[in-house]
């Protein structure tokens, strides 16, 4: 006797989908504080996993010192980005007196223009500014302590971090043998596709960034010493870091930039580099982002932006960082998975249907 297989309606999976995808966030929001660390630690593991190799296979390292070794020359990287911007952000500091009266005097410029245009008494606007630059400086040893707080919270966070990358690389063995034995056996070749496409794409992702925010850095550096402002290499270098983060650290970078010319030379300068600004993203997207950071991320634009967004909302600035990788890891799940399969083609969108007729084509 054959027993029907019951498929319950379209209505009622869909309710329990988006039930479920709402407890996930729900859960994922009461769990930052483990799992944003534990994110980017899975993230550089992947990135150091050939580092470590190398060292155990060329050096004969045991596993613990070969992460170890991995994660110190890791850290000799960042910090050297951060002693170049550091160096950099002295010497702003120590122009900061003449900063804030080229500032000043901007502003006041910029007060009798309008005055003179519109006729309008700006005196309440100056009263409001100073009073609020009073009330500023008065709280100054509460500022000093929420920076403190800050700062300290940052070091914990970037502390745990690379904990959490030691003890991933240390038992990544364990890890992966744990994931097979959850799955059955005759799912194994499934699960081993998954794991090498997972780390082949996020690695190829990771370091064309890190590729493509040294090249936008070298191009607006080049780009604002032609055009002879004062703090070329801080900006070029500040419009590199913010280019990693997608579609908004464009805008943050540019207005930065033309803040900080505008303070420190003639308003002519402060639109040339808007302009060089927005002409380096607009060759970013058109030719570097594509042949930089690799064909195989191929993600729906407006699915990354939601994901950016959502992010954004749950994680601050490190979900923003955190989803474009962490959409192409279910895409890749979802592509390999019979019943989630129309999930990975949402997630490719345009890319899907180029691919199938590229396929196409080729077998006419």
């Amino acid at each position: 006797m054959t027993t029907k297989k019951m498929i319950a309606p379209f209505y009622d999976r869909m309710a329990l989908i988006v039930i479920g995808i709402i407890a996930l966030g729900y859960m994922i929001v009461l769990g930052k504080e483990i799992l944003d660390p534990l994110m980017f630690g899975f993230l550089f593991a992947i990135l150091l996993l050939p580092i470590s190799n190398f060292l155990e296979r060329k050096f004969k390292f045991p596993r613990s010192m070969s992460s170890f070794v991995a994660i110190l020359l890791f850290l000799a990287f960042i910090s050297f980005i951060f002693y170049l911007v550091g160096a950099q952000i002295s010497r702003l500091m120590d122009d900061w007196p003449m900063l804030q009266k080229q500032i000043s005097q901007s502003l006041n410029n910029i007060y009798d223009w309008v005055e003179g245009t519109f006729k309008c008494n700006v005196d309440k606007q100056k009263e409001f500014i100073h009073r609020t630059e009073v009330k500023i400086l008065s709280s100054g040893t509460a500022v000093v302590n929420t920076t403190f707080g800050a700062v300290s919270s940052l070091a914990l966070f970037y502390v745990f971090i690379i904990i959490f990358t030691f003890f991933i690389l240390f038992y990544r063995r364990v890890l992966y043998t744990f994931i097979q034995r959850t799955c059955s056996t005759e799912h194994e070749p499934i699960v081993h596709d998954i794991s090498g496409n997972v780390q082949g794409i996020l690695r190829q992702y990771i370091l064309g960034l890190v590729f493509e925010m040294v090249i936008v850095a070298a191009v607006a550096c080049t780009a604002f010493w032609m055009i002879g402002i004062k703090y070329a290499v801080l900006l070029g270098i500040m419009v590199g870091l913010f280019n990693i983060i997608p579609y908004l650290g464009i805008f943050t970078a540019l207005l930065l930039s033309v803040l900080i010319t505008f303070a420190t030379g003639p308003i002519s300068h402060a639109i040339e580099v808007g302009i060089a600004v927005i002409a380096i993203h607009a060759l970013d997207v058109n030719v570097l982002l594509p042949t930089v950071v690799g064909s195989k991320l191929r993600l729906n634009a407006l699915i990354t932006f939601l994901g950016i967004v959502l992010g954004e909302m749950m994680w601050g600035l490190s979900g923003m960082f955190l989803s474009i990788p962490v959409i192409a890891i279910f895409k890749i799940i979802f592509d390999r998975i019979e019943s989630t399969k129309p999930w990975g083609y949402l997630l490719g969108g345009d890319y899907e249907i180029k691919k199938t007729a590229a396929i196409k084509m080729k077998t006419e």
